[in-house]
């Protein structure tokens, strides 16, 4: 995350770690942006946006960096109101795509090999927010994008329907996927690659070892990406507006075990990276 509290350490992670692969995960919700707010007016909360004006400006002119940024400038709060506004023509395609890019550049300029790019709370599952962040990538050279659509396989089912709480994300990913077809065909328009699809949507906050055990068995042929969260529930997660907190050690925890390993070899699943996928 461009504005992420915690870039500077991050960027300075990965550029002592050249093999590892270091996407751009582009806030459009639940953040602050990287251009100046008027130049993306159309993304924030009508609070933020008094007294901004309506400057006249394209796209590649609009391109700037993280310190230009408003500290109280602020996108909207979650997946629905972004999708919601976008519906109704409200979010303005241009500022999309230059708010992209400016996170984009914001990674390359400290240093980073940014291998993909996806975005917070999957937005780019939405038509609109899906072209402008792949203009973006392609005009920052960045080839490969994150597939955010869920296979509907049978064994996830079976999990999803003992767990309530997973009923709601189950039932719009499953609507969300009408986009989907599109949204490969506008990957090949832009000439990126993008993995089949995403395991590990549907069961944020709640991966267990029985879980991961049934997605890795439930893979089909194929480049699949496994959507997770792991981590530590630590003072510095605690000033973070999120809901998945203890579920970042379980998760750790899961991808750690040498269970998990074994589970990914009984299934015949190869690891690999992005810069792996990216260059094939």
């Amino acid at each position: 995350m461009a504005t992420g509290r915690a870039f500077s350490e991050a960027a300075e992670l990965a550029r002592s770690l050249p093999n590892l692969s270091v996407g751009c995960h582009v806030v459009l919700v639940d953040g602050q942006p990287t251009c100046r707010p008027e130049q993306v007016r159309s993304l924030l909360m009508p609070s933020q946006r008094q007294g901004l004006p309506f400057p006249p400006v394209r796209a590649r002119q609009m391109r700037t960096v993280a310190a230009t940024a408003a500290p109280t400038a602020r996108f909207y709060d979650g997946f629905g109101q972004i999708a919601l506004l976008s519906f109704k023509g409200r979010i303005q395609s241009d500022q999309l795509e230059a708010e992209a890019a400016s996170q984009i550049e914001c990674l390359q300029q400290a240093g980073i090999n940014v291998s993909h790019v996806d975005a917070h709370k999957h937005t780019h599952m939405l038509p609109q927010v899906a072209e402008a962040i792949m203009r973006a990538a392609r005009a920052r050279g960045v080839r490969a994008i994150r597939n955010p659509f869920v296979p509907l396989r049978i064994v996830i089912f079976s999990h999803v329907v003992r767990r309530p709480k997973l009923w709601k994300r189950y039932f719009e990913t499953t609507l969300l996927r009408r986009y989907h077809h599109a949204f490969r065909e506008r990957v090949k328009q832009h000439g990126m690659v993008t993995p089949d699809g995403s395991f590990g949507v549907i069961s944020t906050g709640v991966m267990d070892d029985d879980i991961f055990a049934a997605i890795a068995g439930s893979i089909p042929d194929g480049t699949w990406e496994l959507v997770c969260h792991p981590g530590h529930n630590d003072a510095e997660l605690g000033l973070v507006h999120t809901r998945l907190r203890e579920s970042r050690a379980r998760e750790l925890a899961v991808f750690l075990s040498p269970r998990s390993r074994q589970v990914l070899a009984d299934h015949n699943v190869e690891l690999i990276s992005y810069h792996d996928f990216a260059n094939q």
